[in-house]
């Protein structure tokens, strides 16, 4: 048995502990606008429901370790303080997973990531429309838990629209947990899928991946490929040699490629769709 004293332990060593001791934790999938409207779409695990009666929601954007910078969804929410939360499921962990990787502020990671933004009723930032349930809130604090790196702000948010896709609800009209099929974050790269068990999505990358809406029309456009392939095809910091914008047109190709892909050989995946 180990003894830590947490003032101790380097920020990162520490956060380490905590997530991998922490969880499975619900994923918050934010989206929020700046003042200009401009959109940005973020996932957070420091995220619970606290209340049902007035029904409050927190998540916590923390400062960046390695440079003490603050989150875009944090300056947003402080900007106009209004956000949607979006509930995560395992159709879409992967888009939810290529959202997280952080472009410049101004990108829109709707866009990057291949979702749908959807206008809400009574807040300003869009829905995503592919997400089992979203939730409009108003913002109604954010409480700072610190100045460095690694520490937390409290954003205190509450729900003041349900969208709820009947598609997830059993005969009584209640959700079902095996069709609204949700994912939760454990630590390093390991997630829960509530119904299944634990499986791995790697991080994004560190380069910035070229997003969905780079790729090629016919890949993008795919009846075969999924949100979740696509995401993972996405993944990379420029497209593979050999790629143009008019690969991928033999359905063929896309079935083999998504069969590599669900067994993690994205490059083979690539390599197949190049072949065709």
């Amino acid at each position: 048995m180990l003894h830590l004293d947490p003032n101790q332990l380097q920020t990162p060593r520490l956060h380490g502990y905590l997530l991998g001791a922490i969880g499975p934790r619900p994923i918050c999938f934010a989206s929020t606008v700046d003042q200009q409207g401009k959109v940005n779409l973020a996932p957070y695990s420091f995220f619970n429901v606290f209340s049902a009666n007035p029904p409050v929601l927190i998540f916590s954007p923390a400062r960046r370790v390695r440079d003490n910078t603050v989150k875009h969804t944090l300056e947003n929410v402080q900007e106009v303080p209004e956000v949607v939360i979006n509930v995560v499921n395992y159709a879409m962990v992967q888009q939810m997973s290529l959202a997280s990787t952080e472009y410049p502020k101004g990108v829109n990671e709707f866009i990057k990531a291949g979702f749908t933004m959807e206008p809400s009723d009574l807040v300003s930032p869009p829905r995503v429309k592919e997400a089992p349930v979203q939730l409009e809130c108003k913002v109604i604090n954010v409480v700072p838990m610190g100045t460095e790196g690694g520490a937390g702000n409290l954003v205190m948010a509450e729900v003041v629209r349900l969208h709820i896709d009947g598609q997830i609800l059993d005969e009584q009209g209640q959700i079902d947990p095996e069709k609204i099929d949700l994912v939760a974050r454990m630590g390093g790269n390991w997630y829960s899928r509530a119904k299944l068990g634990l499986f791995e999505v790697a991080k994004p990358n560190g380069d910035l991946g070229i997003g969905i809406d780079a790729l090629p029309v016919a890949i993008r456009e795919s009846a075969v490929l999924s949100g979740n392939d696509l995401a993972q095809l996405a993944n990379v910091s420029a497209l593979p040699e050999g790629v143009t914008q008019h690969s991928g047109r033999n359905i063929n190709g896309h079935k083999i490629a998504k069969q590599l892909i669900q067994q993690g050989a994205i490059q083979q995946a690539w390599q197949t769709l190049i072949e065709e």
